[in-house]
């Protein structure tokens, strides 16, 4: 997918953000979110690891570096993002389960195995 004009330019304003200010959790939840629309895999899970450090104990951004994990065909490191994320809240089994980004992981034993004991749980 080309980059339109506005991202291409929303895309380089953050980056220049991020270097002046590399915690800015805001900046880098919306330059995340840009890398992965434009299927920015790499860029992406390099936002979505330097979130998890600055932000330990976030569900969300567990479940987002999962993603990314995931879109990199990364398995067993998105399963352990997964697990990571239940354990701090995320609780959208049904999203879970049809999250394109996670596509991969279907038929990966691991992933089904969690899947297993998430619906047991509920």
């Amino acid at each position: 997918m080309d980059i339109d004009a506005q991202d291409a330019f929303d895309i380089n304003f953050f980056e220049g953000v991020i270097k002046r200010n590399p915690k800015d959790v805001d900046v880098l939840e919306l330059l995340g979110g840009l890398y992965s629309k434009y299927g920015m895999a790499r860029q992406s899970l390099r936002i979505d690891r330097r979130l998890a450090r600055i932000l330990p104990s976030d569900a969300r951004v567990r479940y987002n570096l999962a993603c990314s994990l995931s879109l990199l065909g990364r398995k067993r490191d998105a399963v352990d993002s997964l697990s990571k994320a239940l354990d701090l809240g995320y609780d959208d089994l049904g999203w879970m389960m049809q999250d394109p980004d996670l596509s991969q992981l279907k038929g990966y034993r691991h992933f089904e195995d969690l899947l297993t004991s998430l619906k047991n749980a509920c």
